[in-house]
């Protein structure tokens, strides 16, 4: 699983011109699912994201996690965040989940992220998507489960 998370004072989704999710203060997560993934790579991601400390403490250090300042997270699915452009000039998305497996996994994520606390709302899992939203920092994180400790977690 791949997932770029962008600290946000507000983002939101559309689709069809119809407003179907957004948040204020929290996290917009693009998240993009490989066929491996697994209710393991969905719940260290869940419990990563809803714990990493990129919001700032009152002395100005990003010392606070989603939990710790009441935000949200925006959950949008983007399988292009596995396009592999080594050749030609069209990316290939080969390294994605089929689509059934995709929803699924990305289901369990927006469960485990709740079950930690956290308001989580989503896109549309396969919909063309316009997504918008305020990036403060700016602060971007990339996280990759294939960097995920081996080892079962505790």
């Amino acid at each position: 699983m791949r997932i770029v998370a962008q600290r946000v004072s507000s983002a939101s989704v559309t689709v069809d011109g119809d407003l179907v999710g957004r948040t204020g203060l929290g996290l917009c997560l693009l998240v993009a699912v490989s066929p491996d993934d697994t209710a393991r790579e969905a719940a260290w991601a869940a419990d990563k994201m809803a714990r990493i400390r990129i919001f700032d403490d009152e002395s100005g250090r990003m010392n606070r996690s989603v939990l710790d300042v009441g935000g949200g997270i925006l959950l949008i699915s983007q399988f292009t965040l596995y396009a592999d452009c080594k050749r030609g000039r069209r990316p290939s998305f080969a390294a994605a989940a089929p689509p059934g497996h995709g929803n699924a996994i990305y289901e369990m994520l927006a469960k485990f992220l709740r079950d930690a606390g956290v308001p989580v709302e989503t896109g549309i899992f396969g919909a063309d998507m316009r997504v918008s939203l305020t990036n403060e920092g700016p602060v971007t994180i990339i996280l990759d489960t294939d960097d995920m400790p081996k080892q079962p977690i505790i």
